[in-house]
């Protein structure tokens, strides 16, 4: 009898887990341990690569999450980190040295450019940013001494898709390795390695963790990638608490869940933006008239919680308009159950100089919206009456929003 292969949603609810009928716990422990206790010297030499041995090399609730992503990204093995922005720098210091080259999208989160724009250049590793779907920019940008191609899709904030199967083609004729920031996607709404990308890295904190209450970042990929940034991460000291591992596996069991609710939440909201006098545009995957509809509806199944728009008018348009609402709460962030409301020039990306910003299209009128599992209809109804207060408030002589 052929084996049945298990769904996404299944995966969530109960990967990672050892599925042999037995007594003990249904719910995952939590080894709050710094350290693990052996009987003799020997076996504590079998310990130190394993899971028993010092938290920081790893721990027996990590290692169910990890295989439990693993599962979940069709990956080979996963690793877990304090944060996003320590998946990506351990990943990067662990695949590169002094003289080698990255080449990078240009419109990425703004921590991920801080990082390679400005600190990287201390390690003597240079990056070229490229425009992200100019695929010629990709290519001719490699030289013999790139060894990384990091990607980004859907983007923050510009939500643009990237080819996965163009770019994964094109590292692999350089033999450079790719490594992708998922985030926006997740693994329910795509899975990268499908399409020959050899990482995959998320920040956990959002859609994995999915309740605001943890921070997290993720690699998952082919397991001899992930054995050197484990050795690298061992050295750094950026592994994750293990009770926040636990939340982080209770957020995972209803990841499926709350990702196809946001699906369809992000898209009704998204249609209601286009349609309205004053919006200038909208940014979604999955919405009509977006640049890579077409291919974003191939790689993926949803497209995804997160939105963006620009306002007619100013950069305090923009502003006003987020303090106006209420039920999209106004914080920094995404991916969880509540719909929040950002400005990405103050937050994501306020450290990244105005022409850089100019470049990725991120502009003082845009607008992020990070959609929620609320009832639709009650997020619309928040985004009218602030459109109502803004224009309601609108001082004499100012240019009408």
């Amino acid at each position: 009898m052929k084996k049945h292969k298990r769904h996404p949603e299944t995966e969530a609810v109960r990967g990672g887990m050892d599925l042999s009928k037995k007594n003990g716990p249904l719910s995952t422990p939590i080894y709050q341990t710094s350290t693990f206790e052996v009987t003799d010297m020997e076996e504590q030499v079998r310990a130190t690569p394993t899971d028993h041995f010092y938290t920081r090399y790893g721990n027996p609730t990590h290692t169910v999450a990890e295989n439990a992503i693993a599962e979940l990204e069709g990956a080979e093995a996963a690793l877990l980190f304090a944060s996003g922005m320590s998946a990506i720098t351990t990943t990067v210091l662990a695949l590169t040295k002094a003289g080698d080259h990255i080449v990078a999208q240009r419109d990425i989160y703004g921590g991920a450019t801080k990082f390679f724009t400005q600190w990287l250049p201390k390690f003597g590793v240079e990056v070229t940013l490229v425009d992200t779907t100019d695929y010629q920019q990709h290519a001719k940008a490699i030289r013999p001494n790139t060894k990384i191609l990091h990607l980004e899709s859907p983007t923050n904030p510009t939500l643009r898709v990237v080819d996965l199967k163009k770019v994964a083609a094109v590292a692999k004729q350089h033999g450079i390795t790719t490594l992708i920031d998922s985030t926006f996607a997740t693994p329910i709404n795509c899975r990268p390695a499908e399409f020959g990308i050899d990482l995959v890295m998320h920040s956990g904190t959002k859609y994995f963790g999915g309740h605001a209450d943890l921070i997290c970042g993720i690699v998952a990929g082919r397991r001899d990638l992930i054995d050197t940034i484990h050795a690298t991460r061992t050295t750094l000291g950026c592994n994750m608490d293990p009770h926040a591992a636990w939340l982080l596996l209770r957020g995972i069991k209803t990841l499926a869940v709350r990702v196809h609710r946001q699906n369809d939440n992000a898209l009704r909201v998204a249609q209601f933006l286009k349609g309205h006098p004053k919006v200038r545009s909208v940014s979604y995957p999955f919405l009509e008239g977006h640049p890579q509809r077409a291919l974003a509806m191939e790689q993926m199944r949803g497209g995804g919680g997160v939105l963006s728009f620009e306002v007619e008018g100013t950069g305090e348009d923009a502003c006003r308009f987020a303090e106006a609402l209420n039920l999209f709460t106004l914080a920094p962030s995404l991916g969880g159950v509540e719909s929040l409301v950002t400005i990405p020039v103050i937050t994501s990306h306020s450290m990244i100089r105005p022409d850089e910003r100019e470049k990725m299209g991120v502009t003082e009128q845009m607008i992020r919206l990070s959609v929620g599992v609320e009832n639709v209809d009650d997020l619309i109804a928040d985004l009218e009456q602030a459109f109502a207060v803004v224009k309601e408030r609108q001082p004499v002589g100012a240019v009408r929003f």
